[in-house]
């Protein structure tokens, strides 16, 4: 009874280090982003996200046989990540990796609910109406369009942004039409997909990467291998050991950690509009959350 106690205890645990994972994704980018393209960077961590995902897969026993439908899913999503890591990247470039780790992780449920009600044709509650309403109120907090500073609202990085949580909330629609595989599986072939389409047609090769300083290689291993490869693992893998209900409670951390790691390693100023929207937001999604929870038992 103890190993079954201590089990989820330690998912508890590596799903909190997963979500700083993420958090930290945009501290990476934003400091690779000085040395290296978008697609250097787009190249270099895919490539090693999805070699270091083969001995996971080996020792999870999940194999890598996929159908063809499947794969022409798996094609159509890689484009998709190719175009929201591009946007997530430029727009962490331009502005700052806290604005974006807290704007585009709080806006990417919400615009997919949204988008996912719309599609299904799906009649809202008041619940959900107010939940959607609440959420952007937060977004808007976000960006401080409160202070009505034109130059302040527009600026090209939140449009950056904007795009790029509207690509991934189509990312995760068009993924889920591969529920016939694990999620783990499917994740290796997207990334080996964007690899082998970034190396093909749009990675500029001439720069050598080993010439760069330690630090971009540290920053750039630590975006692939822990980033994506640790924290995407252990939140499937984990997602079966307590519960996806439960585990989706760990996403609200991400915004947070991205703000509060950003304001530590590369000293961005956290302002209280931030905060604020940030919270107001991912009540938001925990209120949306609730509901598909409530109406799926």
């Amino acid at each position: 009874m103890n190993e079954s106690r201590e089990v989820p205890m330690l998912f508890y645990g590596l799903m909190v280090l997963a979500m700083l994972g993420w958090g930290a994704s945009w501290v990476h980018v934003k400091y690779l982003s000085g040395f290296l393209s978008i697609h250097e960077i787009i190249f270099w961590r895919y490539l090693l996200t999805a070699l270091s995902m083969l001995p996971i897969l080996y020792f999870l026993g999940l194999p890598l046989r996929i159908d063809r439908p499947t794969l022409l899913n798996a094609l159509l999503a890689a484009l998709i990540m190719i175009l929201y890591t591009w946007l997530f990247i430029a727009g962490t470039k331009l502005g700052t990796a806290g604005l974006g780790g807290a704007f585009v992780t709080t806006l990417i449920p919400i615009l997919t609910f949204a988008l996912v009600a719309l599609l299904r044709r799906q009649r809202l509650s008041g619940r959900q109406i107010a939940a959607l309403a609440l959420g952007a109120l937060g977004v808007a907090t976000i960006l401080n369009i409160w202070s009505f500073r034109a130059e302040e609202i527009f600026r090209l990085e939140n449009l950056y942004f904007i795009l790029a949580a509207m690509s991934w909330a189509v990312l995760t629609i068009v993924s889920a039409r591969a529920s016939r595989m694990h999620p783990l599986v499917f994740s290796f072939w997207l990334y080996a997909l964007v690899t082998l389409m970034e190396g093909l047609f749009l990675t500029d090769f001439s720069h050598p990467i080993l010439s760069q300083s330690w630090m971009v290689d540290i920053n750039l291993l630590l975006l692939a291998l822990f980033s994506t490869t640790f924290a995407t693992s252990i939140y499937f893998v984990g997602s079966q050991k307590i519960g996806a209900d439960r585990i989706s409670s760990f996403t609200f951390l991400v915004p947070f950690s991205a703000i509060g790691l950003s304001a530590l390693f590369l000293g961005e100023v956290i302002n209280m509009e931030m905060i604020v929207g940030t919270i107001m937001a991912v009540v938001a999604i925990r209120m949306l959350n609730k509901k598909q929870v409530a109406g799926s038992r």
